[in-house]
C-alpha cells in the first residue's frame, strides 16, 4: 500500500537542500508534486486542498533547524499533517459493556465483510483475549452463512447457526440471546452487502440497528476503491451512525486514497486494516505508523509487534545459543528463518515496514518478491538431513540431484549457496561485540535471490 504515493513525496522531499527557511517561493514546486502525487492517489479534491493548505501555512516561514535540512522539515510537517488526516491516534473498540458487546458489520457487496468478520473474531480471541461468537445475518447471498461457519471453526469462534429463510431481525434478536447463554464477551453480527441507493436494503439494516443497539457499528470498504470507500461511508453514516471503518484489502492497494479520505470525509475512524488473505491479516490502524511508511520511514513498531507474536522464541533463542558458542550456521537454521519470514507476512510485507526503504527505487524493490524466497525453501526441502547440516559436503553431483528434486537448475542451487555463505557470515558478526551494527552494515551490500530457473 502507498507504494506510488511513497515514492512521488519521497522524491519531491528530497528534492529540498540546501536552504535555510522555508518560504512560498522554494517550496511552491514541492507543494505542486505534493498535491499532484495525492490526486494520483485517489485522494478526494476537497481533502487535497485542505491538506495542501495546512502544509502551506505551517511551512512558510519556518526556520530550518541547525541539524535538519529544508526537506527534512518541510517532512516533519507533511507527516504531522498526514497524522492528523488519519485521525490522530489509533482509535480502539469500545466494548466496555455488559456482555455480549455487540458489534454489527456492514459493507458493500463483494468489499470482503464476511472475511473480515472472520479476521475481527481472531483478532478479539487472540490479541485481546476475548470469547467471541459470529452469526450472520445475510440470508441473500448464496452460502454466506456457510462461509461464515466455515471462518468460524478456522478462528475459534463460536458459530451462531441461522438459515435463508429466517428474517434478518429474528436472526440477530435470536444471536443476542444465544450470545448470553454462552457467556461470551463480543457477539460480531455480519449483514448482507447492500448498496446505499437501495432504500428497502437500507430500511431493513437500520431496523436491524435500532433491534440489536449495537457498541460498535464498522463499515467495511474496499481499499483498492480509493475515494469512492470514503463516499460511499459517508453515504451509510448517514443511515447507520458509524463508529468506525475497517479498510480491507490494503495490500493490494498501491494508492491509498481510502486510508487518506475516510475520516476528513466521514468524521470516522479508520480501526482496521486488512493487511493480506489469512485470517491473522488484520492489523489496528495507528495514523502515526502509516504516515511513517507513506513518507518512507518504516514502521518499525509495528514490526516488532509482529515479531512478538509470530516468530518462535524456541527456535530464536537455541539459534542464539548456538551462535554465541560459535557453531556454524547451517542450512536447517536457514531455511527456519525464511519460514519465520514468510510467518511475518513474507519480504515485501517486511520491506515496507523498515526504516530507508523509501529510498530505494521501485524498480530494484520489484527485483525482490517472495516466490524468490519461496524457491529457496523448495531446493533445501529436496536435500538431505546431512547436507543441511553439513553444506560443504554439497558438491556437482549432489548439486544437480538437489536442482532435479526442486524442479530448478543447478545455478539456482549455487545461488542459494552464496546466499547462505553471506548469511553464515552475518550471523557470525551478531555473535560478536557490536555484531549487530556490522550485520545491518552486511546486508546492506547483499543482493536479493534469483528464481529458480532464472
Amino acid at each position: 500500500m502507498f507504494e506510488s504515493l511513497s515514492d512521488r513525496l519521497g522524491n519531491t522531499l528530497r528534492g529540498l537542500s540546501g536552504r535555510s527557511k522555508l518560504t512560498e517561493e522554494n517550496i511552491r514546486d514541492a507543494l505542486r508534486e505534493v498535491r499532484t502525487a495525492l490526486l494520483e492517489a485517489d485522494v478526494a479534491l476537497s481533502v487535497v486542498k485542505s491538506f495542501v493548505q495546512a502544509i502551506e501555512r505551517r511551512a512558510v516561514g519556518q526556520e530550518v533547524a541547525e541539524q535538519l535540512s529544508a526537506g527534512e522539515t518541510l517532512v516533519k510537517i507533511v507527516n504531522d499533517e498526514l497524522v492528523m488526516l488519519m485521525g490522530g491516534s489509533n482509535d480502539s473498540l469500545n466494548l466496555s459493556t455488559t456482555p455480549p458487546a455487540v458489534v454489527m458489520v456492514a459493507g458493500l457487496q463483494g468489499a470482503g465483510k464476511t472475511t473480515t468478520v472472520a479476521k475481527l473474531a481472531h483478532y478479539l480471541i487472540n490479541r485481546e483475549k476475548k470469547k467471541v461468537s459470529v452469526v450472520s445475518a445475510d440470508v441473500y447471498r448464496p452460502a454466506a452463512i456457510l462461509q461464515l461457519q466455515t471462518l468460524a471453526e478456522e478462528v475459534g469462534a463460536n458459530f451462531i447457526p441461522s438459515s435463508a429463510d429466517q428474517l434478518p431481525a429474528d436472526i440477530a434478536r435470536a444471536a443476542v440471546q444465544t450470545a448470553k447463554t454462552q457467556f461470551v464477551d463480543v457477539l460480531i453480527v455480519d449483514t448482507a452487502g447492500r448498496q446505499h441507493v437501495d432504500e428497502d436494503m437500507m430500511r431493513e439494516i437500520k431496523e436491524l440497528h435500532a433491534l440489536i443497539e449495537p457498541v460498535e457499528t464498522l463499515f467495511v470498504v474496499d481499499a483498492m476503491t480509493g475515494q469512492d470507500a470514503a463516499n460511499t461511508a459517508y453515504a451509510f453514516n448517514q443511515a447507520l451512525d458509524l463508529t468506525g471503518v475497517i479498510l480491507a484489502k490494503t495490500d493490494g492497494d498501491a494508492r491509498g486514497g481510502a486510508a487518506l479520505s475516510v475520516r476528513e470525509i466521514t468524521g470516522k475512524p479508520i480501526k482496521f486494516m486488512g493487511i493480506g488473505e489469512k485470517v491473522d491479516a488484520l492489523e489496528p490502524f495507528y495514523p502515526d505508523r502509516v504516515a511513517s511508511r507513506i513518507l518512507g520511514m518504516g514502521d518499525v513498531l509495528s514490526l516488532i509487534e509482529e515479531a512478538e507474536r509470530k516468530i518462535d522464541k524456541k527456535k530464536a533463542e537455541r539459534l542464539a545459543r548456538k551462535m554465541q558458542k560459535g557453531m556454524k550456521f547451517n542450512l536447517a537454521d536457514f531455511q527456519d528463518q525464511l519460514e519465520q519470514m514468510s510467518n511475518m507476512g513474507g519480504v515485501t510485507g517486511l520491506m515496507d515496514k523498515l526504516p530507508g526503504m523509501g529510498n530505494i527505487p521501485q524498480a530494484a524493490k520489484s527485483q525482490v518478491n517472495d516466490q524468490q524466497f519461496q524457491g529457496m525453501t523448495v531446493i533445501i526441502d529436496s536435500m538431505t538431513l546431512k547436507e543441511k547440516l553439513f553444506p560443504d559436503l554439497i558438491n556437482g553431483s549432489r548439486k544437480r540431484r538437489i536442482a532435479a528434486g526442486s524442479g530448478t537448475h543447478v545455478q539456482d542451487v549455487n545461488r542459494l549457496l552464496k546466499q547462505h555463505k553471506q548469511m553464515q557470515k552475518m550471523m557470525k558478526k551478531v555473535s560478536k561485540k557490536g555484531g549487530m551494527q556490522k550485520m545491518m552494515r552486511g546486508m546492506q551490500g547483499m543482493t536479493a535471490p534469483r528464481g529458480p530457473g532464472r
